[in-house]
């Protein structure tokens, strides 16, 4: 039965990518623009955003699905690996900018030549971020410090559950009204944007795109076999155990704060990639981002997949964004009422979420079988009672 289970796993995985990361790009590439078999690069662009917040959402599910932690500041990881890679961004711009300066243009509005003569205008933590190994770097280890200290923090003071939530959100709003402000020197309202170049090709360019898109399709796969693999391990077992009865693990000997720690800050680092590759595929990193609203539509991601599945927050990661980005156009002011009363819809009547769906409806004719059953042996037995 398992092996059945995995082949069709692998098999569904092989035409997921031979779609995804072979024929879209290829219709692209190869596809005239008038043939109605072809993907054009901003509907590829899409979809690659698409496949960031679906990285998003493995990190969501990660903590909440596996270890039952509900965070609702992941967003905030998402936003300081996309802020990462974007500081590298904006340095490459140069004198292609409006002020055609040697630092970004918000840099020169704001008078940054005053307050940093020695750079030249530049804060001093902007320097290293040249570097693109050093911003790729950046992109994980920011994320990763922040998730430990904050992490360390909240486990070691056995904060979980309602509080852990609250706690978490506190956290990326206070980040947000700091992002939020211009002497912070990351943009302020506007945050980075107007990228012009990335690895000596134009940001815009299609084959740019396509390759974008490419990365944020390999990164999800491999995030998506990570946590496969984390799963059948050892750890993961243990991860599951917190997640069903924290106490009992404690009473095995177990110490649950480190476990939850470690799974924080993986959680972290996974959005953190994702965030980097949104970056140059949405032309645009502000701190609304990593708002509290953002995290809380990607636990909605998670309850309409279905958590606890690996393939749930990548189906709704995908379908959420898609309904989204039609939602906005043909209705926009009533989106948010759409999403609450999908998540409640979801909550109450599809508690496992898409991927629990066939299974749930299999459970419901089984019992309207079983009930039909019941009242026709029921009937029969009544007309053996009336029949002399």
């Amino acid at each position: 039965m398992a092996r059945t289970s995995n082949k069709r796993e692998f098999l569904v995985l092989a035409l997921a990518v031979l779609v995804g990361l072979v024929l879209l790009p290829c219709l692209n590439a190869y596809t005239p623009a008038d043939s109605s078999f072809h993907i054009s690069t901003f509907t590829l662009s899409v979809y690659g955003k698409y496949l960031c917040y679906a990285v998003l959402a493995m990190g969501v599910n990660l903590l909440w699905g596996y270890t039952g932690l509900l965070s609702l500041g992941q967003c905030l990881f998402f936003a300081l690996g996309g802020y990462a890679f974007g500081m590298h961004l904006m340095l490459l711009i140069g004198k292609l900018g409006q002020y055609k300066a040697d630092i970004p243009d918000f840099m020169v509005f704001l008078e940054f030549a005053k307050k940093y003569p020695a750079t030249g205008g530049l804060p001093p933590h902007w320097v290293p971020f040249k570097n693109l190994w050093f911003s790729l770097a950046a992109v994980v280890v920011v994320p990763a410090v922040v998730a430990a200290i904050f992490g360390w923090l909240a486990f070691r003071s056995r904060i979980k559950g309602v509080y852990f939530s609250i706690l978490s959100q506190a956290l990326t709003y206070a980040a947000t009204l700091m992002f939020f402000r211009n002497d912070f020197t990351f943009g302020g309202n506007n945050g980075l944007t107007d990228f012009k170049v990335i690895l000596g090709h134009g940001v815009n360019e299609p084959v740019t795109k396509r390759v974008l898109y490419i990365l944020s399709g390999v990164l999800l796969l491999l995030v998506y076999l990570f946590c496969r693999w984390l799963a059948s391990t050892k750890f993961g077992l243990i991860q599951q155990a917190i997640r069903d009865s924290e106490n009992r693990v404690l009473f095995s000997g177990y110490s649950t704060a480190h476990f939850k720690l470690l799974v924080f800050v993986l959680a972290a680092v996974i959005s953190g990639l994702g965030g980097a590759l949104y970056v140059p595929q949405a032309g645009i990193i502000n701190p609304s981002e990593m708002g509290p609203d953002k995290s809380l539509e990607a636990v909605v991601w998670c309850a309409v997949g279905g958590r606890g599945v690996l393939v749930g927050p990548i189906l709704g990661a995908i379908g959420c964004n898609a309904l989204k980005s039609y939602a906005t156009h043909a209705y926009a002011e009533q989106w948010p009422y759409i999403l609450g009363i999908l998540f409640i819809f979801v909550t109450l009547f599809m508690p496992k979420g898409i991927v629990g769906l066939p299974g749930q409806l299999t459970g419901l004719k089984r019992k309207w079988l079983r009930r039909t059953a019941a009242a026709d042996l029921e009937s029969k037995r009544a007309d053996k009672v009336v029949t002399p």
